[in-house]
């Protein structure tokens, strides 16, 4: 797959903590397994008060397994229904998991494990430890290997959990087009299962935590952030139920918007949503990083939705398609029309039958002989199988109109042997070696809205200045060194003038 280039250790890491990535990388690596979690505090009668809500939260799940399962402890029952309602099989997962880790002898969780447990979950803040943790929680139960449906299961627990908190409302049961919808999903987790495990029945624990930490690290903090949410205030919605004699009431989650077509659906410019969560994870955060969440009335529901959806939500709600080849074209000048003078990161995508790729070009795309870039430059593949394909800077090359230089669009920190080739006429591509026929282009922008209006103006301006240039009468002196005036010689018409017919 060319020349892999893993993430840099040292970029905002996307668990939402400010613990710089690696600071304890090799006492985290064995920190997923339950007893051997880092970040724990000593057992103590009084809990400090960080961990306050998961004692409380402890005590009150206690009491509801006493009086609904005569339990002394807490049930898993108790656990999904009151912790985990929407996502049964994240609590399964959940719940088997401390149980193991606390060495359980009963069916259910004494309440001193419970709490040290959830206190170790809420301590993690190193990122691989955190990866790690929700691997083995979706792995084997008795051995150290993860299978691809497990592995699947997480991915998809992931992508629902940023589906249902989406920023424009809950994104997975948009009716009319349901089916494909569910198709797509399909397709996007397969396509990550396959570039994980390629064909294998089941990997190393460590294997599954080094390829995630290369490819799409940022993947899986979406649901180490909700458990952690729920964990730290869940008791609240509990207490009130307990006051009102209702649960239930309070303790779902929005009820989804059935008929709003998606943001990232808008005429033939079409990015499933979840391609667009998974290249949110791929790609580097620079690409992803959301506009100003909704404003709410602080201490309300909606204060409480909008700093979820701010917390979980992995998917950009902000990319504005900038070209698509399906409405605009296919061809160079349409390409360069359409995404010049966008002074903000883009991402092209590029579809040849089954294979998809996808150019990250952290700055305005423009026209040299030289290879340019950041080092947020990158080269996904997203379809038939998920790959981070490099990641370097000077990676990309654009060039249509200098001579003695390669035309077209490059792709590879490699100028003697590029990992993608866009020929000049854009009708082919070139993919590590392998030709395949180009069927179409979306470029979406993914800097902020001032981006998208700067371009628009530029692109206003340019039109307003090609019509005075046409508006402008020549005098007989200009006219004489004007340029057309010698286009029209050699088209045949030596003594051309303004009374000539």
């Amino acid at each position: 797959m060319g020349n892999h280039h893993s993430h840099e250790k040292g970029e905002q890491s996307g668990s939402g903590h400010s613990t710089p990535r690696g600071s304890q990388r090799g006492a985290s690596s064995r920190s997923g397994s339950g007893g051997d979690l880092q970040g724990l505090a000593e057992k103590s009668e009084k809990p400090p008060p960080s961990m306050v809500p998961v004692e409380k939260l402890g005590k009150l799940l206690a009491q509801r397994s006493q009086k609904e399962d005569g339990v002394n402890g807490v049930t898993e029952k108790s656990f999904s229904k009151y912790l985990f309602p929407m996502y049964p099989d994240l609590a399964r997962q959940f719940y088997k998991f401390i149980h193991r880790a606390g060495k359980c002898k009963n069916k259910h969780i004494p309440l001193n494990t419970f709490r040290q447990q959830c206190e170790k979950i809420l301590g993690m803040l190193d990122d691989a430890a955190i990866i790690e943790t929700y691997v083995r929680m979706f792995g084997a139960d008795t051995d150290e290997m993860v299978t691809p449906e497990g592995f699947r299961n997480l991915l998809f627990t992931s992508y629902k959990l940023s589906m249902d908190h989406y920023p424009e409302g809950p994104q997975t049961c948009l009716m009319s087009v349901v089916h494909d919808n569910h198709e797509q999903i399909n397709k996007t987790l397969s396509a990550v299962v396959n570039g994980c495990f390629n064909k294998k029945d089941s990997h190393s624990f460590g294997f599954v935590v080094r390829w995630l930490e290369e490819h799409c690290h940022r993947i899986i903090f979406p649901v180490h952030r909700y458990c952690v949410h729920m964990l730290a205030t869940k008791h609240r919605d509990i207490e009130a139920a307990i006051e009102s004699n209702s649960f239930g009431a309070g303790l779902d989650l929005a009820t989804p918007v059935l008929e709003r077509a998606s943001p990232m659906q808008q005429s033939s410019a079409s990015l499933p949503l979840s391609v667009a969560w998974l290249l949110a994870a791929a790609a580097p955060p620079l690409y992803s990083r959301p506009v100003q969440p909704p404003q709410a009335h602080a201490g309300g529901t909606l204060a409480s939705a909008a700093w979820l959806a701010r917390l979980v939500c992995a998917v950009p709600s902000h990319w504005a398609p900038l070209y698509c080849s399906r409405d605009h074209g296919l061809g160079a000048n349409r390409f360069l029309h359409h995404t010049t003078s966008y002074r903000g990161p883009t991402l092209v995508v590029l579809e040849a039958g089954e294979l998809t790729l996808v150019v990250a070009s952290p700055l305005e795309w423009h026209e040299t002989h030289q290879y340019w870039g950041g080092p947020d430059s990158a080269l996904v593949q997203l379809f038939p199988t998920f790959a981070l394909i490099e990641r370097a800077p000077k990676m990309l090359y654009l060039n249509t109109s200098i001579r003695g230089y390669p035309k077209g669009l490059r792709a590879g920190s490699d100028p003697r042997q590029p990992l993608l080739i866009v020929p000049e006429d854009f009708d082919s591509i070139t993919f590590q070696g392998a030709p395949y026929a180009l069927h179409a282009i979306q470029v979406w922008g993914c800097g902020d809205q001032a981006s998208r209006e700067t371009q628009l103006e530029i692109k206003k301006w340019q039109v307003r200045e090609a019509e005075r240039q046409r508006a402008v009468k020549l005098s007989a002196a200009d006219w004489i060194e004007h340029p057309d005036r010698y286009l029209l010689e050699l088209a045949g018409r030596p003594q051309y003038n303004n009374s000539a017919s």
